[in-house]
């Protein structure tokens, strides 16, 4: 059975990066529909359980410099996708958990395969989250691919 519709989650990062080209080329291959996802959790990880020792400023600079970069993100892979002749979808959504959006998403939107990176935040913020593509493997409702 010739996948349809592949999903590809994407944080910017260049593992993220690679797993949208092996993507791309799969979908140009068989013909399929791709959409890109960018989930970016609703508060940066960094100001977390900080609560009244950050001005409310410095919380609104973060805030906005992380919808910044969401959407530079999600620019950046759409260019890439149509850089190679497709017409990508798109979705970006604020969820405080990255797995859970992309399994969502692939429900929602009915894609019968994710492609995603074996990883893609590193240091304090990879070690709290956990591996998302972990989580993903193992809530997933189609078959994923994983790109290293």
């Amino acid at each position: 059975m010739p996948y349809t519709h592949l999903l590809v989650p994407t944080d910017g990062s260049d593992l993220s990066v690679r797993a949208l080209d092996q993507a791309i080329g799969l979908a140009r291959a068989l013909g399929a529909r791709l959409t890109v996802l960018h989930a970016r959790p609703p508060v940066p990880l960094p100001i977390l359980g900080l609560g009244d020792a950050i001005d409310p400023a410095t919380i609104d600079t973060l805030l906005q410099a992380s919808r910044e970069g969401a959407e530079r993100t999600m620019a950046d892979a759409l260019a890439q996708v149509q850089h190679a002749g497709l017409e990508p979808g798109q979705q970006a959504v604020e969820h405080v958990s990255p797995h859970a959006a992309i399994v969502t998403a692939a429900r929602e939107l009915g894609c019968d395969l994710i492609v995603m990176a074996s990883h893609g935040r590193r240091g304090l913020e990879g070690l709290l989250l956990g591996s998302e593509t972990q989580k993903v493997l193992a809530t997933s409702p189609c078959p994923v691919l994983v790109v290293r």
